[in-house]
């Protein structure tokens, strides 16, 4: 695997969710900085074997806007 991509939501309760699309890895943070973090740490300690763990780490920001009619 070259690449793999998360899906990053603001959480809720406050702070930042991430969720993998092609492994199930999810962890979440109060900061980007600390996500980046997490979501690194995340990936090495699923891919056990560094030949198996991808390169790079892509994040997707997806974020929901709700406003009246």
């Amino acid at each position: 695997m070259k690449e793999i991509i998360f899906i990053v939501e603001e959480s809720i309760e406050g702070g930042y969710l991430a969720k993998a699309l092609s492994a199930a890895i999810v962890t979440e943070a109060d900061t980007l900085d600390e996500l980046r973090s997490m979501v690194k740490d995340a990936v090495q300690c699923h891919f056990d074997n560094a030949s198996e763990r991808p390169g790079m780490i892509r994040l997707h920001f997806v974020k929901d806007e709700v406003f009246a009619a």
